[in-house]
């Protein structure tokens, strides 16, 4: 240990370790242990660093049980990602929406910055579970959430889309922009006619400027919950966007195995943010987890649709094992 430097004598090298065993054994503070040996506290400081560079004090991160940061850490190098969490569920597909809803919120609480803009697509299981686990934030940081997707399935649905929007903007503090409309429409004419509402525009300027966008990833088999709520995309458009290659969705952009966009006449049916700016946003985090989405969680970080992934822990080791 002394030869690795060359610099240190046995008696500084005892000197070193004694100090580290007062900092890191005894809790002692560095002025303390200056006084009590009679050193300068600058020393007591470059001693401890020195006792960090010989290997005398080493720093081990042991994380508890259910925490995967190893895992994690693949995920990320893997596909490029800013941040990856993993989470255990029961395996059941409800337990696994619910747990990846609350490691979210914990995510979302701790990392929203002050004057964030939130692009929140609003009506998946996901999204609805991550709002029902968040807790209002004790200091404004939102400026706004904005809703980047109109509602999908039956009015119902809808009107729960923009609640949605209402309670997130609600804990984060920011002003909430809907879009209050059907995120799917039957004629390019029609969604050419709803964009000229003022408050439309005034919406869809805002995709434009959002730090952050918060999704679901839908696959090309609905959830359960869009079953129930009236999936808005009918056997036939499904069948062409599966045709082509589609295995996914985020925001109904829908996207093949690799990532890429399909181009359809679907997309023009979309009342929604654009591709273009969604990918351009800076920080774009998706909730999604189970076998179902498999196919489509993957292809989605192929294409870089989101670079924050909250996925359960299944899920995130058949990602890294994928050839």
């Amino acid at each position: 240990m002394i030869g690795r430097t060359g610099n240190e004598s046995r008696d500084s090298v005892a000197m070193i370790v004694q100090v580290a065993r007062m900092y890191h054994e005894q809790n002692m503070t560095q002025p303390a242990i200056a006084e009590q040996l009679r050193i300068s506290q600058s020393r007591v400081s470059r001693w401890l660093k020195q006792a960090v560079e010989l290997g005398i004090v080493r720093t081990v991160v042991l994380p508890p049980e259910g925490v995967h940061p190893e895992l994690e850490e693949q995920l990320v190098r893997r596909y490029g990602l800013r941040q990856a969490l993993v989470v255990e569920s029961s395996g059941d597909e409800r337990s696994t929406m619910w747990a990846l809803g609350a490691a979210a919120a914990t995510y979302l609480e701790a990392t929203l910055a002050n004057g964030a803009r939130v692009g929140f697509s609003s009506w998946s299981e996901t999204l609805l579970a991550t709002v029902d686990s968040m807790v209002p934030l004790k200091h404004r940081r939102a400026e706004s959430i904005v809703q980047i997707m109109g509602g999908v399935g039956q009015p119902e649905a809808q009107l729960k889309a923009t609640e949605l929007t209402f309670r997130l903007a609600r804990i984060a503090g920011g002003t909430p922009m809907f879009l209050p409309t059907p995120g799917i429409v039957a004629t390019p004419s029609a969604r050419e006619a709803l964009f000229q509402d003022p408050n439309v525009v005034e919406t869809a300027q805002a995709w434009e400027r959002l730090t952050d966008v918060l999704v679901g990833i839908g696959s090309v088999t609905p959830s359960p919950l869009l079953q129930v709520s009236g999936n808005a995309v009918s056997e036939a458009q499904m069948r062409t966007l599966r045709e082509l290659g589609a295995v996914g969705d985020v925001a109904m952009r829908f996207f093949d195995a690799d990532g890429r966009p399909i181009d359809t006449e679907f997309n023009d049916l979309v009342v929604g943010i654009g591709v273009e700016a969604l990918l351009k946003t800076p920080r774009r985090v998706g909730i999604a987890g189970g076998a179902r989405k498999f196919e489509a969680i993957r292809g989605a970080l192929r294409g870089g649709w989101v670079d924050v992934i909250v996925t359960d822990l299944d899920t995130a080791q058949a990602l890294v094992a994928d050839s």
